[in-house]
């Protein structure tokens, strides 16, 4: 279409067909066009290829419709007679039936833009007839008359059209409505489900561009919020109802859902309602949107125990002053000749203005609407006849502008002839204007109005009525969180129930459990699955499972972390409690043996086995039962410092003063062969021995503590659910040179005791050191790959083992024999025994 110009008119007109007859009329200095949906229900041709089919005819007049048509009228009139806007100037009005359908509003936009009512052939004019047009009803239809309009650029202010698509500028830019886009709408139904916990929906919808836009949008925020639908449906208003409608109301009963979107126009709705009656659909919670969730005639008894309780989000109800009045004064005597007046009157009081009809009593024409409730005479819900009041006055708005139009009383406006609606268009997009119930008016950048939304409720009365009670709000321009607010007003939900009914696929799952997809259903339908350790959900249906910091793990039900256990070989365990138990014992032990040696420390057996380095050797080994102690416990900074370098210090002392006297002993038995020269080592010789091998090992425990000391270390690698406190080493160096130092001693120790274990001696201390020195190594050699190998505290305790291994076994094979003569054999406790040859 866009191809055309206005000097197209013509041969545009030639191939559309003969153009529509007003169905109401006035002239006027300008004249504005409407289009309504006045009749519901269009004719179906019959296209048989053979004959020449008939004239679509339209049937079934829409009352609520009817009050659209003369609302417009009523604003127009009441321009006219206004002293302040458009003064001097007069309104005319052309109004056509669009019957709800593409094909007829086709006509109706041909009739307003020929004004000729004659075949198109000759009369076909090349300008619009009317400035401005006010509708259509549906988004359909006004489609089709934008793409044969918007080629003049005649402009067309919608009242209900409320397709999202049609914001586009680009495609429309001569279209403006008074009514929000369903982009809006169709996001507020989104957060209204997930506001009431419905995750699990039934939609359907009007299969044209008003439904299947407005549902597109739903969907796609519905997932956003959540929500899935489990089906959706689409209804013609022209389909078969025995077979498509009969179909969609037989899948909305088997489905599992208990909430039902309905994004349908009031025909589709009418269709749906009355398949629903015959397959007895009840129990469902009907959510509406705002085409006819207040619609009266649907609020009668005969509906009322399937869409009891719906909810639905409309516009603003609002009151129109004097607009009562004038619909009751609408009668067949203000135009006698014209068929729609007619029929309204013949429809409303069921009567014939043609004698003769049996069944039907004649109308005189006096009949008082007075005394009629129906549609057209109920201004209780003035929502949409507002936006037709809106669009006439936005209208009058913009002409009064483009005349230049003053703002006194009665002044008159800068006329001048042949304007075209162009400059109207351009005009209309700045209006602004404060209607008489104080509403603002204006346009944004699209066209479209602010998008504010009541959420309704049907409601019973007192009187068993059906009521439409506000409940909540919905206002698009405020941020996220705060544009749906409920008002705490009871609502009543499906069938009249005073409970909220629950619509998910699946059940919450609780704390501790996560949500994890079927394979073939959508992301509402799920199992819930215990977390893994060390993960928790601390709320209903969460869709993962969080991770604890690494400190804390999570409890038995996984719904909370919790501080992880802090484990260390502590003397409260039966471990620990042990391992210290053989170490003051092994120290008591040694404290015995020395007071053994004390008591008999002038015989000659003491005297033999150097009492100064037994004594000596006695003290180290005191010290190395007692360093067990600093390895339990909880680590702390000093006590890691000092457990490896005491360790380390008094194993040095004690196998340096092992190796001094097996060098002593050595050194005793050649002295006494004849002629060796070899002096004896004395005492000061030994204990510089001592001293300087001690004091090797203390040096390196000092680089070690000053270059990379160890420190208290929490291993989170071992165990994941509790923690290990133990102490690093700092430098692994350190501690193998320290171990390493201790082991060359020992080996050297244990080669010298090993070559003089056969020396000609009835005591000879010699084989007792090499059976300590052999004990002694493999239990250092066995601790290595155990060290390595254990876990958590378990290294800790495989320490301690080796060292009290080891020094026990110093103590036992180096001091138990001597003991034994001291106390049980003191008969062999002489120098001549000593020396005694074997």
């Amino acid at each position: 279409m866009g191809a055309f110009g206005a000097e197209d008119s013509p041969r545009l007109c030639k191939m559309m067909g003969s153009p529509a007859f007003p169905l109401l009329s006035k002239k006027g200095d300008i004249s504005i066009g409407g289009a309504f949906s006045i009749h519901r229900q269009i004719s179906k041709p019959s296209l048989s290829f053979t004959d020449t089919p008939d004239p679509v005819t339209c049937s079934r007049i829409n009352f609520r419709e009817f009050r659209f048509a003369q609302t417009m009228i009523f604003a127009i009139e009441e321009i006219n007679n206004s002293s302040t806007l458009l003064p001097n100037v007069s309104i005319g009005y052309k109004l056509f039936d669009t019957c709800g359908s593409t094909l007829p509003s086709s006509r109706a936009a041909m009739g307003l833009m020929s004004g000729q009512e004659s075949t198109v052939g000759k009369n076909c004019s090349g300008q619009s007839s009317v400035h401005a047009i006010i509708g259509a009803s549906e988004s359909s239809s006004t489609i089709v008359m934008l793409q044969i309009l918007g080629i003049f650029q005649v402009p067309v202010i919608s009242h209900f059209a409320t397709c999202a698509c049609l914001s586009n500028r680009k495609e429309y830019p001569s279209f403006f409505r008074t009514i929000p886009s369903d982009y809006y709408q169709s996001r507020a139904l989104a957060k209204l489900v997930k506001h009431f916990g419905w995750t699990w929906v039934g939609a359907v919808r009007s299969d044209n561009d008003y439904g299947n836009n407005g549902m597109a949008t739903f969907i796609a925020a519905a997932r956003q919020e959540g929500v899935c639908v489990e089906y959706s449906e689409a209804i013609s208003r022209t389909a078969d109802r025995s077979d498509q409608v009969a179909g969609v109301v037989r899948v909305i009963k088997s489905s599992s859902a208990k909430v039902l979107i309905a994004f349908l126009a009031q025909g589709e709705m009418d269709v749906l309602l009355e398949e629903a009656l015959k397959q007895n659909l009840t129990g469902l919670q009907w959510v509406g949107s705002e085409s006819w969730i207040t619609a009266g005639h649907l609020a009668d008894k005969r509906y009322s125990g399937i869409l009891m309780g719906s909810l639905g989000f409309t516009l603003r109800k609002t009151k129109i002053p004097r607009l009562q009045e004038f619909l009751l004064q609408v009668n067949p005597s203000q135009d006698p000749q014209n068929n729609l007046l007619r029929e309204f009157w013949e429809v409303t009081f069921g009567c014939s203005f043609e004698s003769g009809l049996t069944g039907l009593t004649p109308c005189s024409g006096s009949e008082r609407l007075q005394e009629i409730s129906n549609p057209f005479t109920d201004v209780s819900e003035l929502r949409i006849s507002n936006n037709v009041y809106k669009a006439v006055y936005a209208v009058a708005h913009a002409m009064h502008s483009m005349l230049k139009c003053g703002k006194k009383i009665n002044e008159a406006c800068v006329w001048k002839d042949g304007f075209e609606p162009q400059q109207v268009l351009k005009n209309l997009q700045d209006v602004n204007f404060t209607l008489e119930s104080g509403e603002r008016q204006h346009f944004d950048e699209n066209g479209d109005p602010a998008a504010t939304y009541e959420l309704v409720n049907w409601q019973r009365d007192q009187a068993g009525e059906t009521e439409f009670v506000t409940v909540g709000n919905y206002d698009a321009s405020l941020p996220n969180g705060k544009q749906f607010t409920m008002n705490g007003i009871n609502i009543t939900w499906a069938a009249g129930s005073l409970k909220r009914p629950d619509s998910i696929c699946s059940e919450s799952c609780l704390p501790g459990l996560r949500q994890a997809a079927i394979k073939g259903k959508p992301f509402c339908c799920f199992s819930c699955i215990a977390c893994a350790a060390g993960e928790i959900s601390n709320s209903t249906s969460s869709a993962e499972c969080s991770k604890c910091p690494m400190e804390y793990w999570s409890n038995d039900d996984h719904s909370q972390c919790v501080p992880k256990v802090i484990e260390f070989l502590a003397y409260g365990e039966t471990m620990g409690a042990l391992l210290a138990a053989f170490s003051l014992f092994g120290v008591a032990l040694t404290v015995m043996v020395s007071c053994v040696f004390f008591w008999f420390h002038h015989t000659p057996l003491v005297k033999a086995s150097n009492s100064e380095l037994s004594f000596l050797l006695l003290f180290s080994l005191t010290l190395c039962f007692l360093c067990p102690l600093t390895f339990i416990g909880q680590p702390t900074e000093w006590s890691c410092m000092l457990r490896h370098t005491a360790f380390g210090i008094t194993f040095a002392l004690c196998i340096s003063c092992i190796l001094a006297k097996t060098i002593a002993v050595i050194n005793a038995f050649r002295a006494t062969r004849p002629a060796n020269k070899v002096p004896q080592c004395s005492a000061a010789l030994q204990r510089a021995s001592v001293l300087s091998c001690t004091l090797l090992q203390v040096v390196v425990c000092s680089l070690w503590l000053t270059l990379a000391p160890p420190y208290p270390y929490k291993n989170t690698a071992y165990a994941v659910d509790r923690i290990v406190l133990e102490c690093d080493l700092g430098s692994p160096v350190g501690f193998w040179v320290v171990l390493g130092y201790i082991g060359l001693l020992a080996v050297l120790c244990f080669i010298l005791a090993f070559l003089a274990r056969k020396l000609p001696d009835n005591f000879n201390e010699a084989k007792f050191i090499t059976f300590s020195m052999l004990i002694f190594c493999a239990v250092w050699v066995a601790f290595i790959p155990a060290y390595v190998s254990s876990p958590g505290k378990f290294t800790v305790a495989v320490e301690i083992f080796a060292i009290l291994a080891s020094s026990f076994g110093l103590l036992f094979c180096i001091f138990a024999p001597k003991c034994y003569i001291l106390l049980l054999k003191p008969e062999k406790n002489t120098k001549k025994h000593m020396m005694g040859k074997k």
